[in-house]
């Protein structure tokens, strides 16, 4: 079996990319704002956002805490791309500066691993407005994620709070 390489490293889980998209499809938050996933490769996420209304602040921008949202769960999912198949992720802290309000058609976020380790991962996430086909810088993030060992026999993660625990070491 070979695994797959991009941007310099290698997925543990050869069935990382299923892992993502049904971590993400499981995820009722991202529906209900229309977020979707878009990319995914070893160190690598990418989620989108359609502009929506009801998404807005008071001044008629995205609200951040929804900017904020799209980054944290990008950076969560390539982290997990580098993570072993018996891995859950899980945040366990993150900065989040907002360049400029978030307006357009669309948001895109960006994320990329730039410390892979045992049970901490450290990501960051480039958020772009997207409008007539150009994009603006709006958001950028740092994250540390934390590996979850799903215990073998494990129900899922919609079980996690009772199943998993940190590796040991």
């Amino acid at each position: 079996m070979t695994l797959e390489r991009s941007g310099g490293y290698e997925a543990q889980d050869a069935g990382y990319r299923e892992k993502v998209k049904g971590g993400f499809e499981k995820q009722t938050f991202m529906k209900t704002i229309g977020a979707t996933l878009e990319a995914v490769r070893p160190g690598y996420c990418e989620v989108h956002l359609p502009f929506r209304k009801d998404l807005c602040q008071h001044t008629g921008f995205i609200h951040a805490g929804v900017t904020t949202t799209i980054s944290d769960n990008a950076c969560g999912f390539a982290a997990l791309t580098l993570m072993p198949p018996d891995s859950e992720v899980l945040s366990v802290e993150f900065k989040m500066n907002l360049l400029r309000p978030a307006i357009g058609e669309k948001l895109v976020a960006r994320a990329t691993v730039v410390k892979p380790g045992k049970t901490v991962t450290v990501v960051q996430a480039e958020v772009a407005a997207v409008s007539g086909g150009g994009e603006k810088p709006c958001g950028f993030m740092v994250a540390t994620m934390m590996r979850l060992e799903v215990p073998e026999g494990s129900s899922g993660p919609e079980n996690a709070a009772a199943e998993l625990k940190e590796p040991a070491g």
